[in-house]
């Protein structure tokens, strides 16, 4: 193909044509490491209790892996909804992750790129095989805290 015909400020056009259907790779993201999934469970309850407002908590729902999908691959996609009530918002800087080992493992930094008032979804999460176990915390902008517990299984 010639293209010797187009004018200068048409070469944006084609370029930007031929950027768009050039395949994009994502990144994925060690969400868990084979170090930190070899440690010991933790010891909290196998529940988050939380408690105070006597108005509706923000939510933590689990999109994906879907809570009764059974094993998955990894990489995987992780989606949490994250959801406020009574015209309230998330507050995305009191969103904690948590890796329910011993030691706890903060993946907080890691996943904050991926918080947004809406919720958290990274699209290529590397996570080791293994039952893994996590915690969500939060809360809304009038101080209200919520979160969930969530497990899923890698297989190999």
């Amino acid at each position: 193909m010639r293209f010797g015909h187009l004018r200068r400020r048409q070469w944006g056009g084609v370029l930007g044509a031929v950027l768009l259907v050039l395949p994009t790779q994502a990144v994925a993201i060690q969400l868990v490491t084979s170090e930190e999934a070899a440690l010991p469970p933790d010891h909290l309850p196998p529940t988050l209790e939380v408690r105070g407002s006597p108005t509706r908590r923000p939510n933590v729902t689990i999109v994906s892996p879907a809570p009764n999908a059974g094993a998955v691959s990894s990489p995987l996609l992780l989606k949490l909804k994250l959801q406020a009530f009574g015209g309230a918002k998330i507050d995305t800087d009191s969103v904690v992750v948590t890796y329910r080992k011993t030691p706890l493992i903060d993946l907080t930094q890691r996943l904050r790129p991926y918080i947004t008032a809406d919720g958290i979804e990274v699209p290529d999460a590397e996570i080791p095989a293994g039952i893994h176990q996590f915690r969500v915390e939060l809360r809304d902008k009038d101080g209200r805290a919520g979160g969930a517990d969530f497990s899923f299984e890698v297989r190999k």
